[in-house]
């Protein structure tokens, strides 16, 4: 599984609370820090991307 953000981040941080080993706060995004989600991550990251108020996580 891989998960992208895109330009409609609005810097909420829900992601990061949701899921720190996959997502982290930038300078004025959150960012994806793993290329690949590990497999014990990946219900927390799809959990991050349903739960996005502006739906900017893309799961592959």
């Amino acid at each position: 599984m891989k998960v992208k953000i895109d330009d409609s981040c609005t810097a909420c941080g829900l992601c990061v609370d949701t899921c720190p080993e996959v997502f982290r706060m930038g300078d004025t995004v959150a960012e994806v820090i793993v290329e690949q989600v590990p497999p014990q991550f990946e219900e927390a990251a799809q959990q991050a991307a349903d739960e996005c108020p502006v739906e900017s996580i893309a799961v592959e």
